[in-house]
């Protein structure tokens, strides 16, 4: 059964053309990584999956939902329970520790917050990061933030998680540690991932290897 559906479709700024008819099926638990340069429209396609830019034609549905129908309260809903978004920065609140950001998320969607906090504590000890969870964002390194950022990404349980140049802000070392844990997390947990890259190292992890160019995906 396909978790993400894209079809068809287009996205324009102004005159630009930045995504050209990109037809794109993943089913539960694959992993699909996405190649191509800076500026190719790679990361603009995970923008439209997950509700974040608006299409210009085409369809894209996730888990049989048309985002494309969605007023912004579905919108905003769809976001919270069906995807999880990694980013290259971790966009974490500096004024709240790191349990408190990741439980944001919950808090905000209405959750059970005594649950998913019971399944971030677990998480968070198979990531290596139990300690980081009482201290700030800026307390932590750019490793542990990306981890954290993990974890908040899969705290509510989406059925895809996406991933936009996870390992661009981190040094080799945390980049390969980074990039092993989305994979092998994601592949454990069952969910289906979609990762844009240019990191040659990350790609290779991947059976299914997509490249982006000029906003045409091959």
């Amino acid at each position: 059964m396909a978790v993400l559906n894209v079809s068809n479709v287009y996205k324009d700024f102004g005159n630009s053309h930045i995504l050209k008819g990109v037809d794109l099926e993943l089913s539960q638990g694959e992993q699909c990584v996405i190649k191509g340069s800076s500026g190719c429209g790679k990361s603009t396609l995970l923008y439209l999956i997950g509700g974040l830019e608006n299409i210009t034609s085409g369809q894209i549905t996730v888990d049989n939902l048309n985002i494309g129908q969605m007023n912004d309260a579905k919108l905003a809903n769809y976001r919270n329970s069906k995807i999880g978004f990694v980013f290259q920065f971790h966009f974490l609140l500096s004024s709240l520790t790191c349990l408190e950001n990741i439980l944001l998320p919950a808090r905000l969607g209405g959750h059970d917050v005594s649950k998913v906090k019971k399944y971030i504590l677990s998480l968070a000890k198979t990531l290596g990061v139990s300690e980081c969870l009482k201290r700030y964002p800026y307390e932590i390194s750019g490793g542990q933030q990306q981890r954290i950022n993990l974890i908040r990404a899969l705290s509510l349980r989406p059925k895809l998680l996406l991933c936009d140049e996870p390992t661009g802000n981190l040094d080799s070392k945390n980049s390969k540690i980074v990039a092993d844990l989305i994979f092998e997390l994601s592949r454990e947990l069952g969910t289906t991932l979609l990762v844009v890259t240019h990191d040659e190292e990350m790609s290779r992890k991947f059976s299914r290897v997509h490249t982006m160019i000029d906003g045409i995906l091959h």
